[in-house]
């Protein structure tokens, strides 16, 4: 409905001059004031006035226990208004008070920006989280299904290994019975044999014999003569053979030997991000402008340099600086890392290599042709991912190396068209726990992920919730939880996003001011460097 100060019909006057569209109204004598007659009404003594704005008109109570009084204060402590005859009471005795107008403009005020920070900000939040919530679901499935898959894979690799150290045995006992069988042959063979013989002399002998007790002659004699006894030939049976029979002697089942070959399957950890994240360690290093990275050997050390700068610089959590190292080429590094064994490696874009420190030496590990690195990272089986640039800017790879030998190269999508983008812009990479190569694009206003063997993942580009909003990745890491971190200097905070890329929360309220630099030390505790104070600052952001 139109408010009728404001209608074309009925214009409102003041009601001393009749000056149109008063702002006051006096909400005692219920009369509409321009800001000229405030002073006039109010030099009227002979009773009370409360001058409010004129859309507040009607804001003053009567007071309920004084039917001819106004209540121009609310007794906070009972949370009702009261007039000053009730303020004079003993009731509302050392009972707090305030002015109702103060009290309702301060109360408009944190409504609005109440209802603006619901609107957007706290509203879009729980949008996006509720959006997420699904996909968190489907993911519980999916892990499951890995690992039940895993399970199974070795399950069936066990039980394969199993059969065949069965069917070998089975195959032993098939040779020993053969071996047994040709045995009992043989013996067979050589009895069958012996027989026909055995029984031939049986015969010849009863023929003798019986000629012999007939009446000899001269031929009887000479048979006598050349008989010849076989009898110790046939008395031991021929072939004989002792055999030891085979026998099995099953293993115990230990249940724990067999859990060892099978594997372990790690618990369930379940950890929540803070909503205010804490400042364990405030450092002022001393780069003149533009801290640019910082790396942790260990958990209460860490590497920096700065823009413009050729020094390496390594401080404790103390703020002490324990080494300073020159680079090899007197040239600004312009990315650093460590590496499995603790060492410092560093790109040197101007001279086109990748450098180890080592205590305090410098040795070149790799020199290139025809493209400068720029940034890189240690992967968790020793090797260096590293992003290059060509001569001319005009394309951008990321390269892996085992030492000094480059494995592999990622550079084009499956559609053949780049990865990343091209130009002498800002680009970081760190590997994910699950092996997945991750670069902060800052041209692209982009993380682009990429699977172990450079299969795109996906893309982020900022909440979904605010997809309008300006953002700038600068430096990335990653977690233990597999999340990634990267620093959006611009708007001075770190976005926290999951492993397949849905938006976590920020980092945001914590006085960080231009964070640039990023790592995780072993403990998921996060070391920021920033930009323009060249602190370094050591958050904790998981509970």
């Amino acid at each position: 409905m139109e408010d009728p100060m404001y209608s074309l019909q009925d214009v409102i006057r003041c009601d001393l001059c009749e000056t149109p569209v008063p702002p006051k109204h006096c909400d005692i004598c219920h009369i509409h004031l321009c800001e000229d007659c405030v002073g006039k009404h109010l030099s009227d003594q002979s009773k009370d006035h409360y001058i409010v704005p004129f859309r507040l008109r009607g804001i003053t109570p009567k007071c309920t226990k004084h039917s001819t009084e106004v209540c121009k204060k609310l007794c906070t402590t009972c949370n009702i208004p009261v007039c000053h005859l009730c303020i004079a009471s003993s009731e509302h005795k050392e009972h707090e008070l305030e002015d109702i107008l103060t009290l309702f403009e301060t109360k408009r005020e944190l409504m609005q920006k109440d209802l603006k920070d619901l609107e957007k900000s706290i509203y879009p939040k729980y949008q996006e989280a509720a959006t997420n919530i699904p996909v968190q679901r489907a993911d519980v499935n999916k892990c499951s299904q890995k690992l039940t898959t895993a399970l199974d894979k070795q399950g069936e690799a066990l039980h394969t290994e199993i059969d065949t150290i069965i069917q070998g045995m089975k195959s032993q006992i098939d040779d020993m019975d053969a071996q047994h069988i040709s045995a009992i042959d043989q013996q067979v063979d050589a009895i069958n044999r012996t027989i026909p013989e055995i029984t031939q002399a049986i015969l010849d002998l009863k023929r003798l014999l019986e000629r012999l007790q007939d009446k000899l002659d001269t031929s009887d004699v000479c048979l006598v003569s050349e008989y010849t006894s076989r009898t110790e030939e046939f008395r031991n049976l021929p072939a004989q053979f002792q055999v030891t029979l085979p026998t099995f002697t099953p293993q115990e089942i230990n249940r724990e030997q067999i859990h060892q070959q099978i594997g372990s399957l790690s618990k369930l950890a379940i950890t929540f991000l803070l909503d205010e994240p804490r400042i364990l360690t405030d450092i002022q290093t001393e780069c003149k402008y533009g801290l640019r990275s910082v790396s942790c050997p260990s958990d209460s050390e860490f590497w920096t340099h700065g823009y413009n700068e050729n020094i390496l610089r390594l401080y404790n959590l103390q703020g002490e600086l324990l080494s300073s190292v020159q680079t090899k080429s007197e040239y600004e590094p312009w990315g650093i890392a460590v590496t499995r064994s603790g060492d410092l490696v560093y790109t040197d874009y101007w001279d086109s290599s990748i450098n180890l420190v080592s205590g305090t030496k410098v040795k070149r590990l790799i020199t290139l042709r025809g493209w400068g690195p720029v940034n890189l990272c240690s992967t968790s089986s020793g090797d260096l991912l590293v992003i290059m640039e060509s001569d001319g800017n005009k394309e951008t790879k990321v390269l892996r190396y085992s030492g000094s030998t480059e494995k592999q190269s990622i550079q084009w999508d499956d559609k053949g068209k780049p990865l990343y983008t091209s130009g002498h812009y800002i680009k970081y990479l760190s590997e994910n726990r699950n092996l997945d190569i991750c670069v902060a694009d800052w041209y692209a206003d982009a993380v682009v992920v990429v699977s172990a063997v450079g299969k795109l993942r996906f893309r982020y580009t900022g909440p979904s919730s605010t997809p309008q909003e300006l953002f700038c990745p600068y430096d990335i890491t990653t977690d233990s939880r597999a999340n990634i971190l990267t620093s959006d200097g611009i708007n001075h905070r770190i976005h926290i996003i999951d492993q397949d890329g849905f938006f976590l929360r920020y980092i945001h309220n914590c006085g960080l001011q231009e964070p640039f630099g990023l790592c995780v030390d072993s403990r998921d505790n996060l070391f920021v460097a920033e930009n323009d104070s060249c602190k370094v600052k050591k958050l904790q952001y998981y509970k």
